[in-house]
């Protein structure tokens, strides 16, 4: 097989717990060496989450494709070993708060002199400037300080944060994509910049519709649950023996949608001529619809109304949606044989590649189980590595 594409990259990853391992995942499944840098009880994520014999299959899901090394960053010697170890990196991925990077004495300028090619990922929750730049942050503030849990669940409910920490994956996404532009950037000659994500940021950026609506009107968006707060007619509708989400998001998927329900004469109503009047009389228009829907069952509907050019699909559980036939076909769900641990199973790889399809290279490791690889690679001879070990700078 070729090469991936960031084979021949060594990231140095200081990250914990889940936007940075998510950010140095992505690099790994791409090809890059990453070396996963633990304190000496390690990431917390290994206690957390479902356990197989006391190993945490929410780790091994974030943390695939790396390799662990143990390294006591308290002590001013571990901190000459991670200075070592980033002369010889690409990328340094991190997830401290604003300054604490600095304050290990690894500065812009020191970072620079250890090596003027050292690419810098910080995720962070706000930003590293700015009043809140020093805040502690977490999954959950930054879905409430973002605008977003006020537009999510009905007006009944609340605000409500979503279930996946979609702050922490988010930001972790866009550090990976500042990561590989940098790196591209760099290799055509250009400086090796710092790349920062916050959780905040992030989330702001995909409030897509209502957040312009927002900067328009001076107005905040409503919440209205599975209803689209821009479209009608849109959401769950209920045939005969189950709930529908369907989607027709222009004007002729609409027509298509109301013909294939025995209703394409409703268009010359004038409550639902147009999208802003469908908006306004939604729940007489689903009404209308879900009495059309009775008339046959989920599975029928979903297969006429998909064979018609109409976005539509049945809710479905995780453990369900885990099952899917499609899922399986995009080899979504992986089986991955960890030593010590038998089979462990997490989701796939999102992005396809057509000449070099990503794998797992390396299962999520044990805690230090490549201390002394490194640190061989980086020029330690094994008497040195057993002195550092006995003093307790690495494990």
């Amino acid at each position: 097989m070729s090469q991936l594409p960031l084979s021949g990259v060594r990231v140095v990853d200081l990250t914990r717990i889940l936007s940075g391992p998510f950010c140095a995942m992505i690099l790994g499944d791409l090809g890059a060496d990453v070396i996963k840098i633990e304190a000496p009880g390690g990431d917390h994520v290994r206690g957390q989450g479902e356990k197989v014999d006391g190993f945490s299959w929410y780790f091994a899901s974030f943390n695939r494709n790396k390799r662990s090394v143990v390294l006591d960053l308290r002590n001013p010697e571990g901190l000459k070993v991670l200075e070592r170890l980033l002369a010889d990196a690409d990328i340094l991925t991190e997830n401290f708060r604003p300054g604490v990077l600095s304050e290990m004495g690894f500065t812009p300028e020191r970072l620079a002199d250890i090596n003027p090619r050292l690419i810098v990922v910080s995720v962070n929750g706000y930003g590293s400037t700015g009043p809140y730049a020093d805040r502690p942050a977490f999954d959950f503030i930054a879905q409430a300080m973002s605008g977003y849990m006020t537009t999510n669940g009905r007006p009944d409910t609340g605000p409500l944060r979503t279930g996946p920490p979609l702050t922490d994956l988010i930001a972790g996404l866009y550090a990976a994509l500042g990561a590989v532009a940098a790196l591209a950037g760099r290799d055509r000659g250009g400086p090796a910049q710092r790349v920062e994500a916050s959780m905040m940021m992030s989330m702001m950026s995909m409030m897509a519709y209502l957040s312009a609506n927002a900067l328009v009107t001076g107005r905040d968006a409503a919440p209205t649950g599975n209803d689209h707060p821009i479209a009608s007619p849109y959401g769950l509708f209920r045939a005969q023996d189950g709930d529908i989400a369907i989607a027709p998001s222009t004007l002729p998927i609409v027509k298509r949608l109301l013909a294939e329900i025995g209703l394409p004469d409703l268009l010359s109503d004038p409550r639902f001529a147009t999208n802003e009047a469908r908006v306004q009389n939604r729940a007489a228009l689903n009404a209308l619809i879900d009495a059309a829907l009775a008339h046959d069952t989920q599975e029928n509907w979903i297969t006429r109304l998909n064979g018609a050019g109409v976005p539509c699909g049945r809710v479905q559980t995780l453990t369900e949606a885990l099952a899917d036939p499609q899922v399986a076909a995009q080899d979504m769900v992986l089986s991955v044989p960890h030593p010590g641990h038998g089979t462990v199973k997490m989701v796939g790889f999102p992005v396809k590649f057509s000449q070099t399809p990503l794998q797992v290279r390396h299962p999520a490791p044990d805690l230090g189980a490549h201390t002394d690889a490194v640190l061989a690679e980086a020029g330690y001879d094994a008497a040195t590595i057993a002195n550092l070990r006995d003093r307790n700078v690495i494990g």
